[in-house]
């Protein structure tokens, strides 16, 4: 970390309060290098923490330099590693909870821009985004806000955000583990003034979990990533060997490698089945509507666009 960024942050987090004159000087100092070093990341963290008022500028500046920092920081870009994640847990989770929506928005961001993220952060990120929109309180940095009374526009949005994120446990689709969540907050905001887009996003977020199609492979590990990437990094030459050993070795290599010759049910026969509401999926949607000892508008909701989805 440079002096000269070490001294602005160090002001600045005396001061408690930053300007659009300090933020563009980090911006500056950050990336004179081209990215962000580890004691960068640590002094923006820190220096968050002690700001009284955050500015949008504030917030939009820590979420890009640390998003980056996390998922494009090592390779291969794009995914976060184990200790990427637990670095990232231990900075938010320093105090037992996250103290500002700055970190929440954080948080959403790795989970949006990164290919893959290990599970534990997967699951971390689903905690505090329930913990945040139940418990939460306080300005969001887009004029929402946090309510433990009910669900706001700003939480609706949060929460889509973070059901279909990429990085999720069914990137771009809602996992078993976001629908169960949307029941929680369901069954502990009924009956208050919560948004019009609530219920519309219950109902499509735990209807695309039970007839939603995600491809069981749709997650590429950070391990196999690197040996992909070190692969592409081959010369022509080396490329062109592997190929034709590729061809001695399995006749019709190519064909299984790249995709030509297809086995198993074709893509729109596995959506297909992916629509249908099996038996053990039956059981748990059961199991949830019973939950709170009463069939609700929700719960009526769901079941009629299920209905209609098969009709």
């Amino acid at each position: 970390m440079s002096v000269q960024f070490s001294n602005l942050a160090a002001q600045v987090a005396q001061d408690g309060n930053v300007t659009e004159d300090d933020i563009l000087a980090l911006r500056r100092l950050g990336w004179e290098s081209g990215d962000i070093s580890l004691h960068e990341a640590e002094a923006i963290f820190q220096l968050n923490r002690q700001l009284h008022n955050p500015s949008p500028e504030w917030t939009d500046f820590f979420v890009e330099a640390l998003g980056e920092f996390i998922v494009n920081g090592t390779a291969p870009k794009g995914y976060v590693d184990e200790g990427e994640a637990e670095w990232l847990i231990g900075a938010l989770d320093h105090d037992g909870h996250l103290d500002s929506m700055a970190e929440l928005a954080l948080l959403v961001r790795v989970m949006e821009r990164s290919t893959n993220v290990p599970d534990r952060l997967k699951h971390y990120a689903l905690q505090q985004i329930e913990h945040a929109v139940l418990l939460g309180t306080g300005p969001t940095r887009c004029g929402g806000e946090l309510s433990d009374q009910h669900i706001t526009s700003a939480e609706c949005a949060l929460v889509r955000r973070i059901i279909f994120a990429s990085g999720g446990i069914r990137p771009g689709a809602a996992s078993r583990h976001d629908a169960e969540m949307l029941f929680r907050m369901k069954d502990t905001t009924l009956g208050h003034d919560n948004a019009p887009e609530w219920k519309q996003l219950f109902v499509q977020g735990v209807g695309n979990y039970l007839m939603g199609f995600s491809h069981r492979n749709a997650h590429v590990s950070h391990e196999r990533a690197l040996e992909l990437e070190s692969f592409v990094a081959e010369n022509r030459a080396s490329v062109g060997r592997f190929a034709a050993q590729m061809v001695k070795s399995v006749p019709n290599a190519f064909g299984v490698v790249f995709g030509k010759k297809a086995s198993g049910p074709s893509h729109d026969e596995q959506v297909a089945a992916a629509a249908l509401v099996e038996e053990h999926e039956q059981v748990w949607l059961d199991a949830q509507i019973e939950a709170n000892g009463q069939l609700d508008e929700f719960d009526q909701a769901l079941l009629d666009f299920i209905a209609e989805e098969h009709s």
